[in-house]
């Protein structure tokens, strides 16, 4: 088997650690695993929009944080450092994407395009932490600095479009 091969479903969907770290199972997708895990975040969010911003930040850090352990403990069961499946981190991006933005589904959308750009792109120093820093930490904080700039150009998006 493939260091890279997924687990098997059943240890996914019987492992609390796996399950999160797979994002409630998205991970194990054959094709772009990071894509279907930020297609799964987007209920998580419209659950969360609704929030007081403070709330909303509050609970993107502890996913942030709680992922720096989930992720850390499901490579090193799995023996394999950011595995393609761990998308737990795609949550914690994706959400960080959404701060503060307006409502409706283009701006999920382009939150969802924004943040798969910059996910996939690496801007520095995502690409730094993605290489460097083999901890949890590390399968976090790439996807935490796309996100950052991915809430940058969503921020200026919504504010060249809004504007009366």
């Amino acid at each position: 088997m493939p260091r890279t091969s997924p687990p098997p479903a059943r240890t996914v969907f019987t492992d609390p650690v796996h399950f999160l770290a797979f994002g409630f199972g998205s991970g194990l997708s054959p094709v772009a695993p990071g894509t279907a895990g930020t297609i799964a975040a987007i209920p998580l969010f419209l659950l969360l929009q609704p929030l007081p911003l403070w709330a909303y930040v509050a609970v993107t850090l502890l996913v942030t944080l709680a992922g720096f352990r989930i992720c850390g403990e499901s490579a090193r069961r799995l023996g394999v450092h950011d595995h393609p499946g761990i998308v737990w981190d795609e949550f914690a991006g994706f959400l960080v994407t959404m701060i503060a933005a307006p409502s409706g589904w283009f701006w999920v959308l382009a939150g969802f395009a924004l943040f798969r750009l910059f996910d996939v792109v690496k801007p520095w120093p995502a690409r730094w932490f993605d290489r460097h820093v083999h901890t949890g930490a590390g399968i976090v904080l790439d996807d935490i600095v796309a996100g950052v700039y991915a809430l940058i150009v969503l921020q200026l998006l919504a504010w060249w479009l809004v504007q009366p």
